[in-house]
């Protein structure tokens, strides 16, 4: 909770973690309207994280538990004002064959996006780089694009991830150009390091200029890791606002 009041005081208008769960929602809820915030994203529930799960959308077996964790998250999203959730497609274990895997992954999209949007919520699914989290099963925008097209919903959109896709592939501005109809969450970290913009080799100045170009006007998530400290490291900001 104090997270959420040091974003508003760093100037921030909208906050995003990983998961709302371990707290009573009506508790952020009203931490949230205190600081005037809004909720951008969370993710559906992804297992035992402790564990070094990372998601439960490619696990076979799993399909009950990964549905009542959209019905969660939903109620969650409801309490919170939350517009959007994150399916993370998770780490695909030694004994499961890839394309059983994806078989699996399309059908829990299919189910999440099919829920989320009779309620009004959009659904996000990212591909996110093999050096930060080994075996997770979905590394590139096109393979998550690909496994989108598969669901055929008009419900479900990708999120992101400029550090993920600059590791994986780069071609970061023809990629935006692309798909910024299929976009609907984006995310920023500098490479190496997953620190903020300006520590590391992306051309900020001109990737952000670059999404504002294209017409994008959803939320983008500061999802990096400070050098120093959260306050400290938001100097970067200061020239885009």
């Amino acid at each position: 909770m104090e997270r959420l009041e040091a974003a508003a005081r760093a100037g921030f208008r909208a906050v995003e973690y990983m998961a709302p769960y371990p707290y009573d929602a009506r508790e952020i809820a009203a931490v949230l309207k205190t600081n005037g915030l809004t909720q951008a994203l969370f993710n559906l529930p992804a297992g035992d994280w402790d564990q070094g799960e990372r998601g439960l959308a490619c696990l076979p077996g799993r399909e009950a538990e990964f549905r009542d964790g959209v019905a969660r998250a939903i109620e969650y999203a409801h309490a919170l004002g939350c517009e959007r959730v994150n399916c993370l497609a998770g780490r695909r274990p030694d004994t499961v064959d890839p394309a059983t895997a994806r078989r699996t992954m399309v059908a829990n999209l299919r189910h999440a996006a099919a829920e989320c949007k009779r309620e009004g919520i959009r659904l996000v699914t990212e591909p996110i780089n093999h050096f930060d989290i080994p075996g997770y099963f979905v590394n590139r925008t096109a393979e998550a694009l690909s496994i989108m097209d598969e669901v055929g919903s008009d419900n479900l959109f990708l999120q992101y991830d400029v550090y993920h896709a600059q590791r994986m592939e780069g071609e970061l501005g023809a990629t935006l150009s692309a798909q910024i109809g299929r976009i609907g969450h984006i995310q920023i970290a500098d490479n190496p390091g997953r620190h903020e913009p300006g520590t590391g080799e992306i051309n900020y100045d001109w990737v952000l200029r670059h999404i504002d170009a294209l017409g994008y006007d959803g939320w983008v998530g500061c999802e990096y890791r400070p050098q120093t400290n959260t306050e400290a490291g938001l100097g970067w900001m200061s020239r885009y606002r």
